[in-house]
């Protein structure tokens, strides 16, 4: 009961969390629709590109779980679906090494996810312990990807083309998160467990730091000499 009872929460959250993910995209169509020099501006490639992995291992974990989890599986390939948007665009917008590389590596990853998907009865075994370790070192590089969103934000004193609502619905998202890997049992909830809580505490500073740079002197002077 409390299984499909927080399966029910969570997707409803990530529903919401999944349009803040839309408005950071519609953000930057904007910003390009009104032809701004540097539409991705202070948004981290690093992070996003992190972002996109930790939705997208999810993803895979939960098709590769004993009993298929629909609620796991498909809001988070929604998810990657749209941040893989941000990560075009940021491509579109920078035409650098990085993002470049890091745009490929998400979209073969994508098809080699699917592909994984259709054939996930005869790799299911192998597809799990592949899953759960690239959950553990997502969640480490995740954490090093918002240090580094959380540093140009300090450092430049200016949240630039970053959306503070997708921050506050994905720490919505987050926290039903955990609540849902709880009820699915430590064996098979620490994963989910483990990310979302990293990913809490970081959005929990990048919503501070929308409030630092309006009353802080040190980021006023960082903009001004930016």
């Amino acid at each position: 009961m409390w299984y499909d009872f927080f399966g029910l929460i969570n997707t409803v959250f990530i529903c919401i969390s999944l349009y803040g993910v839309y408005l950071q995209l519609n953000k930057l169509w904007i910003r390009s629709n009104k032809g701004e020099s540097k539409v991705t501006h202070i948004l981290s490639q690093n992070q996003f590109t992190m972002s996109f992995f930790a939705y997208f291992s999810f993803f895979i974990y939960g098709y590769s779980l004993e009993v298929f989890n629909h609620y796991i599986v498909w809001p988070r390939f929604l998810a990657s679906t749209l941040v893989l948007l941000i990560l075009f665009e940021m491509y579109k917008d920078r035409k650098s090494t990085a993002s470049i590389v890091s745009l490929s590596f998400a979209a073969l990853l994508c098809i080699a996810g699917i592909l994984g998907l259709i054939f996930n009865e005869v790799v299911s075994t192998y597809v799990k312990q592949v899953s759960t370790i690239l959950i553990v070192v997502i969640t480490l590089l995740l954490a090093q990807g918002y240090m580094h969103q959380i540093k140009l934000i300090i450092s430049s004193g200016n949240t630039g083309a970053i959306d503070i609502r997708m921050s506050q619905f994905i720490l919505m998202m987050d926290i039903s998160t955990i609540a849902f890997a709880m009820s699915m049992g430590f064996s098979q909830g620490w994963p989910l467990m483990l990310l979302a809580t990293v990913s809490a505490i970081t959005k929990l500073v990048i919503m501070y730091l929308f409030r630092w740079v309006s009353f802080s002197p040190v980021a006023e002077k960082r903009r001004l000499m930016n």
